[in-house]
């Protein structure tokens, strides 16, 4: 009886042992081990990103809009072609690859010879004909033509405003007739004799009215630069010419001088209480002389549109050439 107590012992020792070891191993077992529910996918799905412009194919154009027809009555009529094959197209050999070809015959040609419409000759059909001879111009009127058309004048610009400055400044002028000599004309030409503080002309000038206002103006600079350079008053201006009909530098195939319209005039020398004049040439250099027909000649610049003297050329070299010819945008000539 002891042995068999014995060995039911041992089993339930064996049993308790094995069931306490299934408790460890499963006390054991990691939390992270339990399998996790799978993630859930949104319904719909999400939209893929845009692609960007670059990646984008090119959308292509529409196609512009097909013209209506013409209609039936605007269409150009079609000659109707040759049926007779063309000479000049069996003559020609054709070229290819760098060989001649042999003419084709007369059947093929006419059959491959392209039906072309008679578009030049439609249009030159539709040109009008020009009359032969052509239509002569309108006649001119009875007032433009003839011994009418040269008797027709030009009224003269008013320059009673241009005399009153002059009054006022201290010229003594006469009025002139009218001159006309061919092209050569001055409709108010004045005749100028003094300056202020007694200036004198002594061959007078004849002149418009514009051009001794500015000649008047500039004798006044001079009064000031004798004052000042030479300590002596300016009594007269010795003068070349003024009115004279003839072309620029005296050539006769030349274009009109302004003085051929009293616009000019020409100045010679000058004239001074207590010392000798100065008549207009090349002086030396550093000259008490040179300085003061420097000056002077600067000053012509402001007053007239042109201005030549000694070095401009040699037609210029004894004397200042002064007028006031119009230029395109206010130009002046200062040499």
């Amino acid at each position: 009886m002891p042995g068999r107590s014995l060995s039911i012992l041992r089993s339930a020792t064996l049993l308790a042992g094995g069931a306490l070891a299934a408790g460890l191993a499963l006390s054991a077992t990691p939390v992270g081990a339990v399998e996790t529910p799978a993630a859930t996918v949104p319904t719909p799905p999400p939209l893929p990103p845009e692609r960007p412009e670059a990646l984008k194919p090119p959308v292509a154009e529409p196609a512009p809009p097909t013209p209506p027809a013409r209609p039936p009555e605007l269409k150009p009529a079609a000659a109707e072609p040759s049926k007779e094959p063309s000479k000049d197209l069996a003559r020609e050999p054709s070229r290819e690859n760098g060989r001649d070809k042999p003419p084709e015959s007369g059947q093929e040609a006419g059959k491959e010879a392209p039906k072309e419409p008679a578009k030049e000759t439609a249009k030159e059909t539709a040109k009008p004909e020009i009359p032969s001879p052509p239509p002569a111009p309108p006649a001119r009127p009875p007032e433009l033509s003839g011994a009418a058309a040269l008797a027709l004048k030009v009224t003269p610009p008013d320059d009673s405003a241009c005399r009153t400055r002059l009054k006022r400044l201290g010229v003594e002028f006469e009025p002139l007739p009218a001159i006309s000599e061919g092209q050569c004309t001055a409709p108010l030409p004045l005749k100028v004799t003094k300056f202020a503080d007694g200036v004198v002309l002594p061959q007078g000038a004849t002149l418009t009215c514009r051009t001794a206002e500015a000649l008047a103006r500039w004798v006044t600079e001079v009064q000031i630069e004798a004052d000042r350079m030479l300590k002596h008053p300016l009594i007269a201006l010795e003068l070349g010419g003024s009115y004279v009909c003839r072309g620029q530098n005296h050539d006769v195939d030349a274009k009109l001088s302004e003085h051929a319209f009293a616009n000019a005039a020409d100045i010679m020398g000058f004239a001074f209480a207590g010392r000798a004049s100065i008549p207009v040439k090349a002086m030396p250099d550093g000259s008490e002389e040179a300085q003061f027909l420097g000056a002077v000649r600067a000053k012509a610049c402001g007053f007239f549109r042109t201005v030549l003297g000694p070095g401009s050329n040699a037609a210029h070299a004894n004397h200042f050439h002064l007028d006031e010819r119009e230029r395109n945008g206010g130009h002046r000539l200062c040499q």
